[in-house]
């Protein structure tokens, strides 16, 4: 990583959970980058989401593109209650799905805030997503979860924050 990235947390699952939290974050940073190696418990259908703050309003919008080599998709909602993070590259029980979700001026208090989100999984696809959070408070806590399924153990999701980007 270059040197303007700072690891502030790292969590290296030692059972399953649904739920990823992190909590308290400075705001010493210009920007954030969440980076998970994702596997989930079973084969049932469910798809990874993350919220800011606790919020869950109507305040998240989306516009999505994904392939698996044979097809495309794209789509765009505005008015979801989280951030819908994966399509083909949906966490498997099978393969492990690598992800980078860059926050952008998460501390900044006078303005939205963008998020970035790149996730890959040989087996099934590659997705890219633009995502906005129509607040302007400050991210404090970053929530991961997986409706009705479970991170498996090995999971890993670090945060880093970026000096003076």
């Amino acid at each position: 990583m270059p040197k303007t990235y700072e690891p502030i947390a790292t969590n290296t699952l030692g059972s399953n959970t649904t739920t990823i939290t992190f909590s308290t974050i400075s705001g010493a940073y210009t920007d954030l980058v969440l980076v998970c190696q994702i596997q989930k418990s079973t084969a049932t259908g469910t798809y990874l989401q993350m919220r800011f703050n606790s919020d869950t309003g109507s305040n998240y919008s989306t516009t999505f593109l994904s392939g698996n080599g044979t097809s495309a998709i794209s789509w765009r909602d505005s008015n979801r209650t989280d951030i819908n993070l994966d399509y083909y590259a949906a966490p498997q029980n099978n393969s492990w799905t690598i992800r980078n979700i860059s926050i952008n001026n998460y501390s900044n208090t006078t303005t939205y805030k963008t998020v970035l989100n790149r996730a890959n999984d040989a087996s099934q696809g590659t997705d890219a997503g633009v995502h906005l959070w129509r607040s302007t408070a400050a991210i404090s806590t970053i929530t991961l979860t997986m409706p009705s399924n479970d991170f498996i153990t090995g999971s890993t999701f670090t945060l880093y924050g970026i000096k003076a980007a």
